[in-house]
């Protein structure tokens, strides 16, 4: 420091890089772990130095280099489990705030489970559309959105006996009229709250819902069946038969598509494949989104119009 080749900050950068080696592997090795990491000063930032500090053993000792990473790793794993958070604040405006701190592992997990959903998959000559200009960190939260959806219930562990289920409470005189006009529901979404008939309409395409149908004293009319959703077998014949995503010009191969029912389930849609098609996450939403309009091209395919 005296002659200027280490600055102040390259200094806390030594000493913490020292003070974080384990006493264990003895004075000798600290010794030459400092005068290592002076030599390194003059030459990185000290942003670079920290690095190269967490892996001086490497350079110094490393007979004891990889079992002392070992130990290091498992003790910042455990750290990693004890800090795991996840809080879920609704902010009361139809959306609710996720925060979280979680293990690098899980996180590149997670990570790698949304670019399913949002990795370039179109062809390289496809026309671009209005999702190629949606910022990413809007598709990795459309993309959780679209993972849960797919996750399957039965795979998921058993409440009471049971499979997970989203259970929707609807009166029967909302399904007969607010879900014909696009309005609210007053439904119980398992915690109270109200659901737009949009949103029942776009969750009934992929999710295990049990729509509760009540009379006008309270009493349950109907326990509706998930026969609404199409089986594995159909799937595989509507990607046999579409090849992608059917809106115009999207080149979305049928493996990242999810079938959508032209005519809704809700008004009388029969769950075959003479009345679905294949939409991207994307596309899938717009059918549900009352902001657009759709019509069938004579080829088969998906026109949006955005209604003004």
């Amino acid at each position: 420091m005296a002659d200027g080749t280490v600055s102040a900050e390259h200094a806390r950068v030594i000493v913490a890089a020292l003070d974080a080696l384990p006493e264990r592997v003895g004075p000798e090795v600290i010794d030459r772990a400092e005068v290592q990491l002076v030599e390194y000063a003059p030459q990185f930032r000290p942003g670079e130095l920290r690095r190269l500090g967490r892996h001086i053993l490497d350079v110094v000792a490393p007979e004891v280099a990889e079992g002392e990473a070992a130990k290091r790793l498992e003790a910042e794993e455990q750290t990693a489990r004890e800090k795991c958070r996840l809080a879920l604040r609704p902010v009361g405006d139809g959306s609710t705030r996720l925060t979280a701190m979680i293990p690098d592992d899980a996180a590149a997990r997670l990570k790698t489970y949304l670019e399913a959903f949002t990795s370039p998959r179109k062809a390289k000559d496809a026309i671009s559309g209005e999702e190629d200009k949606i910022p990413y960190p809007r598709k990795l939260g459309r993309a959780f959105c679209a993972l849960l959806e797919h996750l399957d219930p039965k795979k998921l562990p058993a409440h009471g006996g049971d499979a997970t289920t989203v259970m929707v409470t609807i009166s029967y005189e909302s399904l007969r009229a607010e879900l014909a006009t696009g309005g609210i529901i007053d439904a119980d979404l398992d915690a109270g709250d109200n659901l737009s008939a949009e949103a029942i309409r776009r969750l009934a395409c992929t999710a295990g819902i049990i729509p509760v149908v009540l009379g006008g004293k309270g009493e349950i009319l109907d326990l509706g069946r998930t026969r609404r959703l199409f089986s594995p077998a159909q799937r595989k014949a509507l990607a046999q038969r579409d090849k992608t995503c059917r809106a115009e010009g999207c080149t979305v191969p049928a493996r990242w598509c999810e079938a959508h029912h032209l005519v809704p389930w809700s008004q009388g849609g029969n769950t075959d494949i003479d009345d679905a098609v294949l939409g991207c996450p994307h596309h899938h939403h717009l059918f549900h989104d009352p902001r657009y309009t759709h019509e069938i091209l004579p080829n088969g395919d998906i026109r949006f119009h955005r209604r003004t």
